[in-house]
């Protein structure tokens, strides 16, 4: 197997969710510490890739601003991250894309080599960060080439995450020694509980 390099990973942050828990606000667009939730993951993944894209089913013109393609999801009604994971590998230029949410503000800087070095050393074709305790679906590397493998699986109406990865062969990529960097801002007390421990750029 050739070794993968970063620069062959396109970004893929998933910002095109409904906020449900965050009463319906793109929770991209939330403020943690006066910088919104999408700042913090870009500044986070930039340094481990190549390529960005965000994946975003309202405000276009906001994300757009920070000189990222952004992608609708080919699906309508918010069809869940898998949408967005086919629209990213529809449009990604590299070999693999690594999805990251938008409101994971505590991105492990070495998310991409990490990711890697399970999907290779596992000789997987995909690889999922674990936490020690559960799986983080979100964060995953994945080569474009199941693209039509997903696209399958959404034309049968299946939106779940892990009956999806269940039909490849999936690597799992240790993070134990980390897992307060899966974090995410899924509600207000979520952002007050991380400005409160004192999250700083």
């Amino acid at each position: 197997m050739t070794a993968l390099g970063a620069n062959a990973v396109t970004a893929v942050i998933l910002a095109g969710g409904m906020g449900k828990r965050m009463g319906g606000v793109d929770k991209g667009q939330v403020k943690l510490n006066n910088k919104p939730l999408i700042e913090w993951v870009i500044e986070a993944i930039r340094p481990q890739v190549s390529h960005i894209l965000i994946n975003a089913n309202r405000s276009h013109d906001a994300y757009a601003r920070y000189g990222f393609p952004v992608l609708r999801d080919q699906l309508s009604d918010y069809q869940g991250p898998l949408a967005g994971f086919a629209a990213g590998m529809q449009a990604a230029s590299t070999t693999h894309i690594v999805t990251v949410p938008c409101d994971g503000p505590l991105l492990p800087p070495d998310l991409v080599e990490r990711l890697i070095h399970a999907l290779e050393s596992q000789q997987a074709d995909i690889a999922v960060a674990h936490d020690g305790e559960r799986l983080q679906p979100v964060y995953a590397l994945i080569p474009v080439s199941l693209l039509t493998s997903l696209n399958a699986f959404l034309a049968s109406n299946d939106r779940k995450i892990d009956r999806w990865y269940a039909q490849q062969r999936m690597a799992l990529a240790d993070f134990s020694d980390v897992p307060s960097t899966f974090l995410n801002v899924n509600t207000p007390e979520d952002r007050e509980r991380l400005e409160h421990a004192g999250i700083s750029a």
